[in-house]
């Protein structure tokens, strides 16, 4: 009966998401991401499961693309566009793997652990250094962020499991090598295809591209200023509502530079942009609830898409689920003062309308 190894089986999972995304109008460099993980799962699957010897030397070449492409499509995706010349400097990676296969096959063991740990720890420093990310949606709050985190813990895991496939074969224990190389690369390779073929971890598509000029740091009453700008804009033009919206975007509109926007709202409120849009979301979704609409509506109309980001941030925002809003709107409309709704944190945007 014919068995299908397991990197074959990840191969057409990745395959499939590579193909979904480029059909459903990805980016070019996600969608080659994603292939590059198939590629390498295939590779995988023809030395380790039906013993094509002469593509082995092939694998270490091909697995250390792969870094590099987490890294650019990361940065492509919630960051910032990178210039094809930015992005050709990143070749470095496999083409020196390439030059210590062919002339120092020894140290080919330490380059593609090296190559590996080092990308996922510069996702993870990028991460922790960065507030607020333009290019994802506002709607998706941290969630980018956390599935990015574990892409690069997933960079060092294989980082790992590659030092001790060399130790196996160190110590005289080759035979372990054949099971180590199948699972550790066939579930590295599916949980990063899996993570960055998410809608949330690959940030959206749209004019985001285009980023305005950073301007120096202001002071805290500029900082106060932009604030009121942001509120009165929010006021005339509602884009708060629209679920796609990007800091990108949305510092594009107020003709800021992103970092300038997200320092600003970040020092004059102590919250970053993604909490502060919410904000406004979630006093929305309460005006509409007091008026009559269900929860579910209300969410769908005020920028939300998801349930359980929906009801955290409300409960966040008002202290109570919307559920209790929602009784206490009921009572409200039928006869009982709007002022016995739940009451909001006191410096919660909703002041206004409890």
């Amino acid at each position: 009966m014919p068995m299908l190894p397991i990197p074959a089986f990840v191969a057409l999972v990745l395959g499939y998401l590579a193909l979904r995304a480029a059909l459903g109008g990805a980016r070019p460099l996600l969608v080659a991401f994603l292939g590059a993980c198939a590629l390498q799962s295939a590779l995988v699957t023809l030395v380790g499961g039906y013993g094509v010897e002469v593509l082995r030397p092939v694998l270490p070449v091909s697995a250390t693309v792969i870094p590099p492409l987490a890294w650019i499509t990361f940065r492509d995706a919630l960051v910032d566009r990178m210039p094809v010349r930015a992005m050709a400097i990143h070749a470095i990676a496999p083409a020196f793997t390439l030059f210590c296969r062919v002339f120092a096959p020894q140290t080919t063991d330490a380059v593609v652990p090296f190559v590996f740990a080092g990308y996922g720890i510069a996702i993870l420093i990028a991460l922790r250094n960065t507030a607020d990310m333009p290019l994802a949606k506002l709607d998706a709050g941290r969630v980018p962020a956390v599935l990015w985190q574990v892409l690069g813990w997933a960079l060092i895991a294989s980082a790992f499991s590659d030092v001790v496939i060399a130790l196996a074969y160190a110590t005289g224990n080759a035979e372990w090598t054949g099971w180590l190389i199948t699972v550790s690369s066939s579930l590295v390779l599916l949980l990063i295809g899996l993570l960055s073929g998410s809608p949330s971890a690959s940030g959206v598509q749209g004019d985001d591209a285009q980023t305005t000029p950073e301007l120096p740091v202001q002071t805290s009453i500029e900082d106060a200023e932009i604030v009121a700008k942001l509120n009165a804009f929010l006021t005339r033009d509602p884009v708060h509502l629209d679920p796609n919206l990007t800091l990108a975007r949305l510092a594009r509109r107020l003709h800021l530079p992103e970092k300038r926007l997200s320092m600003a709202v970040n020092r004059a409120t102590g919250e970053n942009v993604s909490r502060f849009m919410n904000s406004w979301r979630i006093r929305h979704a309460c005006a509409l609830i007091a008026a009559g609409a269900n929860v579910t509506e209300a969410m769908l109309a005020s920028g939300f898409n998801t349930k359980s980001n929906f009801n955290r941030e409300f409960l966040r925002e008002t202290g109570v689920a919307p559920s209790k809003w929602q009784a206490s709107a009921a009572l409200a409309l039928r006869g009982t003062s709007i002022g016995k709704l739940p009451a909001a944190k006191p410096d919660a945007a909703l002041r206004h309308i409890v």
